[in-house]
């Protein structure tokens, strides 16, 4: 928002509009560090917490006598109620403020992090994690809303880059970290260390982030807010995306859900650290997302979206093998493909809802996590049932019909503007 500044013209009592001063902050500036680096820690931090239990999976079946499916559920109930709390964590931020929403959400998913490691029995553990997912819901929902109003629109884009980079390297970081404590201590020890590490990030929100200078108070108007979620459903493209991200999603983080328990079986047979570190090739799959984006924007989404799941689904195949090496290639391969799917069709959803992206961004959102949410637990049944064959089988199956869409949306008859 620019403000106009009024100032004496030669000393007289009457005054004159000064030149307008946009109070935005811009990059090289001492605010516009402190603000990546609050964003950036808080993202590296929140996806910490949502997916240290990823690798720890096999450890918790072990320590609560509890089977693969079982066991999932400590990152499908956390994503699950994620994915419904982030429908809402916008309209409560226009009620209460960005900074007071982000900040409680880092800081109240840090305390439940560290309650978690001493959780008595799975079914407390299970109740920690879900609440958790509510918490968590705050701050992604609301980062790139609060850089959008904040940050000058020369500067967003470098600053909106370092925010997803924190969420990805605290993805894999977490899955490591958690890996490697585990390994050496014992999950209960991982799992506090992660909660350490939010509670760092929070401090460093609460003394470096900017307050919203450009935030307007709004109440929340529970009918608006249903007729602007209904009116996603009269595009044609919309349904279809939603459904892609839920598949893409399903599809990838049932690989990474039961990858460990293979590996740390015969023949495999190996350490928790040597599974969490197949986790860095989720540096892959960030290369990915920018360099088939930027593809994208040369031939046009539709052009391109089919072949990420091609990619996709050649991963899956790879990781049939029996060679140690070839599984790791495919969980790059498909990794690299996912990313990119995922940068496609969430960019896409936002420019075909001209008149409600918010709304149709947090609906993707929505679709994206429930797919990790009911589409990874149902890959624990693949797994009990029918070992790896059954994972692999189960999750072609997933790509199959993201394939399906993505052709579909091939013919999609494009929107002015929109490729």
């Amino acid at each position: 928002m620019a403000h106009s500044l009024e100032v004496p013209v030669d000393g007289s009592s009457s005054v004159a509009p000064a030149v307008l001063v946009d109070r935005r902050i811009r990059h090289g500036t001492p605010a516009f560090r402190r603000t990546n680096l609050a964003l950036f820690s808080s993202g590296f931090a929140t996806f910490g917490l949502l997916y240290c239990v990823q690798p720890l999976m096999p450890a918790f079946s072990r320590a609560f006598n509890v089977d693969a499916a079982a066991s999932s559920l400590s990152l499908s109930l956390t994503t699950g109620v994620m994915a419904v709390g982030m429908l809402f964590a916008g309209a409560m931020s226009d009620a209460w403020g960005r900074k007071p929403i982000m900040l409680v959400s880092l800081l109240g998913s840090s305390i439940l992090v560290l309650l978690t490691a001493m959780a008595p029995n799975w079914t407390s553990l299970l109740v920690l994690r879900a609440m958790l997912g509510l918490t968590l819901a705050g701050l992604p929902a609301v980062a790139m809303t609060y850089l959008s109003e904040e940050v000058h629109g020369e500067s967003i884009g470098y600053a909106m880059g370092l925010y997803i980079g924190g969420n990805a390297i605290g993805g894999m970081s977490g899955r490591i970290l958690s890996g490697l404590a585990a390994d050496h201590a014992s999950w209960r020890v991982a799992v506090g260390m992660i909660g350490v590490l939010g509670l760092v990030a929070a401090f460093l929100v609460a003394r470096g982030l900017p307050p919203s200078l450009h935030f307007q108070k709004r109440r929340a108007h529970p009918r608006a807010l249903a007729e602007a979620f209904g009116t996603l459903w009269h595009d044609k493209g919309l349904p279809w995306l939603f459904a892609e991200g839920f598949l893409l999603m399903g599809a990838f983080v049932t690989i990474y859900n039961y990858v460990g328990y293979r590996l740390l079986a015969p023949p495999f047979s190996l350490s928790q650290s040597h599974v969490g570190a197949i986790f860095m090739v989720y540096l892959v799959g960030v290369i990915g997302s920018a360099w088939i984006g930027s593809i994208a924007g040369k031939l046009g989404r539709r052009r391109v979206l089919w072949s990420t799941l091609v990619m996709m689904l050649a991963g899956v195949v790879l990781t049939a093998s029996g060679s140690l090496w070839a599984i790791v290639a495919g969980i790059a391969v498909m990794t690299f493909g996912f990313f990119g799917g995922h940068s496609i069709a969430s960019s896409w959803v936002g420019n075909r809802a001209p008149s409600a992206k918010a709304h149709a961004s947090s609906f993707y959102l929505f679709s994206y996590y429930m797919g990790s949410s009911i589409a990874g637990s149902l890959g624990g049944i693949a797994w009990t049932h029918a070992g790896w064959s059954g994972v692999a089988g189960y999750v072609a199956a997933l790509v199959l019909l993201g394939l399906g869409i993505a052709l579909k949306l091939r013919r999609l008859t494009p929107l002015a503007s929109v490729p």
